[in-house]
């Protein structure tokens, strides 16, 4: 265990506690979160910038208004109900579609309105809030991913998460949703993470449940030499976010809807470190990198340029993490 920790610190891996005091603590004020943990907010704020987010239906802020859920649905037959302050995935339900009066959820699960009420009823408690405070619950458009991941995704959506420092992205992975994770793309409860090329939005290496893959576990395809659509845009749009949200340590999560094209669907002001591992490469590193520079560039697209200069898989190689615990 001993020698682990030590692979770990020479490869420069960025642990939590160093995250925390670092780089969160001293660049993301805490006035600046309700930017962030307020997935409202964020919306908002995000459309008066003119970036595309997943269409708002309703909001249901106290139970009096679960009566009027019907009526809100209206003739719906797929939407998304998410808790407006939760984290890591925890209260989301996709509906995918309606039978004989019923939701079909994502995995395949057909619930009542009453159910749907009583979920909603859950968010507003505050059970999957950050804190455990009560919330408020978002019925919003369900997002009907780009064809490009049919094959490396299982009942999910998945998402492209970007680590942004001072407003230029430093590291990114895909997030694929698997059988395990329940179609949630969410590392921690069973999603594949798969690591970016900066400079080309080329999938490289995977990670699933602390363990280097090359395939899919559920579909069995293989996840390298996947190309993100656009990359250069996704790059900028990432970059865009920093101005959104004030805050300098920020993590992105866009998705790529079939119809619609790129959408931020949230922002984190401390986003997870786990991307090292879908990367094999330290996240400090590249961070301390940005913090050298003389100057940043004020124009988002200038930042993502320097992003694909600063960190592509074509530059000087860096310390990688060669397995995990």
């Amino acid at each position: 265990m001993i020698g682990w920790f030590r692979k770990l610190r020479d490869a420069g891996v960025l642990g939590m506690n160093h995250r925390n005091a670092e780089y969160i603590m001293p660049y993301n004020p805490r006035c600046n979160y309700p930017l962030v943990d307020d997935k409202i907010i964020s919306k908002q704020r995000a459309e008066e910038a003119g970036i595309r987010v997943p269409r708002l239906y309703g909001v249901i802020e106290i139970e009096y208004q679960i009566r009027g859920l019907e009526k809100m649905l209206g003739d719906r037959k797929d939407f998304v109900i998410k808790p407006a302050h939760g984290s890591g995935g925890n209260g989301i339900m996709v509906i995918t579609g309606a039978q004989h009066g019923r939701y079909r959820r994502s995995n395949g699960m057909l619930v009542t309105l009453e159910e749907l009420g009583h979920h909603i009823s859950n968010i507003l408690s505050g059970m999957y809030s950050l804190g455990g405070q009560p919330d408020c619950a978002i019925i919003e458009q369900r997002v009907e991913f780009d064809p490009l991941f049919e094959q490396v995704s299982y009942r999910g959506v998945p998402d492209i998460r970007t680590v942004v420092f001072k407003g230029v992205p430093v590291m990114a992975m895909v997030r694929l949703p698997s059988r395990m994770s329940d179609g949630k793309a969410n590392l921690h409860q069973g999603a594949v993470g798969a690591g970016l090329d900066m400079g080309t939005g080329r999938t490289t290496t995977a990670v699933h449940m602390d363990r280097y893959i090359d395939l899919h576990p559920d579909t069995g395809a293989p996840i390298a030499g996947l190309q993100i659509p656009n990359w250069d845009d996704l790059l900028e749009l990432a970059a865009r976010c920093h101005e959104l949200a004030d805050l300098g340590y920020l993590g992105v999560d866009i998705v790529l809807d079939r119809h619609e094209g790129p959408m931020v669907l949230e922002l984190n002001a401390r986003p997870g470190l786990s991307i090292q591992l879908a990367n094999r490469a330290s996240l400090l590193h590249r961070l301390r990198r940005v913090e050298a520079l003389e100057s940043i560039p004020r124009s988002s697209r200038e930042r993502a340029e320097l992003a694909r200069k600063l960190f592509a898989a074509s530059q000087p190689p860096e310390p990688q993490i060669v397995q995990c615990a």
